[in-house]
């Protein structure tokens, strides 16, 4: 064998070697489902991503959950995320998976809140998951939100409270800001 030819196959098994590795990498398959976790009674879900693990003591303020969990990248109190999302995100009063429930700034909620939305179970009741709802940092799960606004326009909603198993007093809401850039829908 020539010089060259030996230096050409002792090169050669090592990159085909390393080009069937990165051939690999590229696979179709599927990912697998999410694996449901939540207690709460089973509701049609829409697939959202897994968000980031929470920090080694389980506990998180509303505004970095909601900007992990959801991708949208708004600075501030929650109660300012509405005015933020004017040009930069859609806004509305019509739930969707992804989308963000913009809680007003009350006396009780000096920052406002922010919840995702993780499923619309009819025109007046959704699944939110959120943190610090109860001021205690806990990230709660599928907890049923319902509009109790005159207009039918999400302005007025109530949260269940898993601690007394029913729902909690009258929230105002600014409505929801939706993932997909754009103009202001409100």
């Amino acid at each position: 064998m020539c010089p060259d030819a030996a230096i050409a196959a002792r090169w050669f098994l090592p990159l085909l070697l390393v080009a069937l590795l990165l051939a690999a990498c590229g696979s179709d398959a599927p990912a697998p489902a999410p694996v449901a976790t939540s207690q709460a009674a089973p509701v049609q879900m829409t697939a959202l991503p897994v968000p980031p693990a929470p920090p080694a003591d389980g506990r998180m303020q509303c505004v970095p959950y909601a900007r992990a969990y959801t991708g949208i990248y708004i600075r501030g109190d929650a109660w300012t995320w509405w005015q933020s999302a004017g040009g930069q995100y859609s806004r509305g009063n019509v739930p969707e998976p992804y989308s963000l429930l913009v809680l007003a700034q009350t006396e009780r909620l000096r920052a406002g809140h922010l919840s995702v939305v993780v499923a619309v179970t009819n025109a007046r009741e959704i699944r939110v998951s959120h943190a610090n709802w109860l001021n205690d940092g806990r990230i709660l799960e599928n907890i049923p939100v319902i509009d109790v606004s005159d207009r039918n326009d999400w302005s007025r909603v109530k949260f269940w409270n898993p601690s007394t198993g029913a729902y909690g007093r009258v929230y105002e809401a600014y409505g929801f800001v939706y993932r997909n850039p754009g103009a202001p829908n409100a």
